[in-house]
């Protein structure tokens, strides 16, 4: 049982959800004015607030102002009958922590009580505690697997050499990361480092951000700039997505490591460069280079010394660490009291497979902690895990995977794994039918609109 307040100068309203949530056995206080309200929380520390929005006197933004001048970290629910989006958001800036709009939706407004009270009733031992990971410097890696200690080796290994890195892996694995720990931990640590994204510019402009430009050299070039090559001089120049390059610029780059000169884009002065290279990619360059999309001669001159990292769901053992960073990460960076994660969401999130790694995880944390109700992460702002496609049809890795997922308490088991077959279905008709719907959509024996939907849907 716990304690709601609600606030509201319409008595009809106050007595509605009071016995609502008198019926779930919760005690109820009253306030028909935000002053009250107000001297109420003070005076008796209820659990939850209901509060008005637009009220004489003191409305509930400004009630929402008066409880958090005050210290109190009570969780308010903010209702109105106004149906703004712009009131929705002033509130929830305001520190609101949900939002419900009248006429009540009862049934509604008793799960979002339920769930402000779940958030704050579960135990805050569920992952190691904030900080349990061991973390002393902020580049470096997270985890207790066998692959992260063999990637933490080989960084300690070749951080203190001048030799080139190549980092393997795919999207949102941490390539910049160990980028940054090979800096951090090796002799040119006092230097800058400096990390360019290729793919991310234009290759018209690339050469310009690689080396360099004089005034003059192109329209707009109004004066001499230096490139990332001079930037990073004295420290690590990070080359990310190097297998996006362009061929002219692929020779221009081998030029620049083998020479260890360059000049400017426009310029005929011969600079020296003192950065030693880190590249990363996620694309699998060896085959590049053997079906000539990539040079060979740079591909062994960027790779003299390759480190892989594994994909999150090949190290799952490192994922209640990762949790407990992102997670205390968040919270702090939000400023909200989020401390724990409810068991069953930490194997929700323990069981999915993750395509986009760690980065993916750590989105998938800040948002959750961003509208978390409470203290708790809770089951239902985590998707229940769902396998690739493929495995679906193998019927020894539908079992283990409905085994698993009714362990975990994942609910509902059957609705995702229905959608992934459907998906599945539609994606292989409309390939094989060369992308017509009409065609797909007869074989399958549905509507084309049916199909459309559904195809759109998956």
């Amino acid at each position: 049982m716990a304690t709601v307040l609600i606030i509201d100068d319409e008595a009809g309203v106050r007595r509605l959800v009071r016995l609502a949530l008198e019926r779930e056995g919760h005690a109820v206080l009253e306030a028909a004015d935000g002053l009250r309200g107000v001297e109420r929380v003070a005076a008796d520390a209820p659990d939850v607030v209901l509060c008005d929005l637009v009220m004489p006197g003191l409305g509930g933004l400004e009630v929402l102002d008066a409880l958090r001048a005050a210290g109190s970290a009570v969780p308010v629910v903010v209702v109105t009958g106004g149906g703004s989006t712009e009131q929705a958001i002033r509130a929830m800036a305001r520190g609101a922590c949900d939002y419900l709009l009248k006429p009540l939706d009862l049934p509604r407004a008793l799960r979002t009580v339920r769930r402000i009270l779940d958030s704050a009733a579960v135990p805050p031992a569920a992952v190691p505690p904030a900080g349990g990971s061991g973390v002393s410097c902020p580049w470096t890696l997270i985890g207790k697997s066998d692959a992260i200690y063999e990637v933490s080796k080989l960084i300690g290994r070749v951080a203190g050499q001048p030799t080139t890195v190549l980092i393997l892996g795919e999207s949102g694995t941490g390539k910049e990361l160990v980028a940054r720990s090979i800096h951090a931990h090796g002799a040119r640590r006092a230097g800058p480092f400096v990390a360019l994204n290729c793919a991310a510019i234009p290759e018209s402009l690339l050469e310009s951000e690689l080396f360099g430009h004089e005034r003059g050299a192109f329209t707009g070039a109004d004066r001499q700039r230096q490139g990332k090559f001079e930037l990073a001089r004295g420290g690590t120049l990070f080359l990310d997505e190097v297998g996006d390059l362009a061929p002219a610029t692929q020779a221009k780059l081998l030029r620049v490591l083998q020479e260890q000169e360059f000049t400017r884009l426009g310029g005929s002065e011969t600079v020296r460069t003192d950065a030693r290279i880190v590249a990363a990619t996620n694309r699998d360059l060896r085959a590049d280079a053997a079906a000539g999309r990539f040079r060979d001669d740079l591909f062994y001159r960027l790779g003299v010394v390759s480190v892989r990292l594994p994909p999150l769901r090949d190290r799952r053992e490192d994922i209640p660490l990762l949790v407990s960073h992102f997670l205390a990460r968040s919270a702090r960076e939000l400023s909200l009291g989020v401390t724990a994660i409810h068991p069953d969401a930490l194997a929700r999130l323990c069981a999915q497979e993750w395509p986009g790694n760690v980065r993916e995880l750590a989105n998938a944390l800040h948002q959750a902690v961003l509208e978390c109700p409470g203290a708790t992460l809770l089951p239902d702002q985590f998707p229940p895990a769902t396998p690739p496609a493929a495995t679906l049809f193998d019927a020894a890795a539908l079992r283990a995977h409905v085994v698993r997922a009714i362990d975990a308490g994942e609910r509902p088991v059957l609705q995702p794994l229905l959608a992934a077959y459907e998906a599945a279905v539609v994606a292989a008709a409309l390939a094989h039918c060369g992308g017509n719907v009409s065609q797909a959509a007869r074989h399958l024996g549905v509507h084309r609109v049916t199909l459309k939907t559904r195809a759109a849907r998956a």
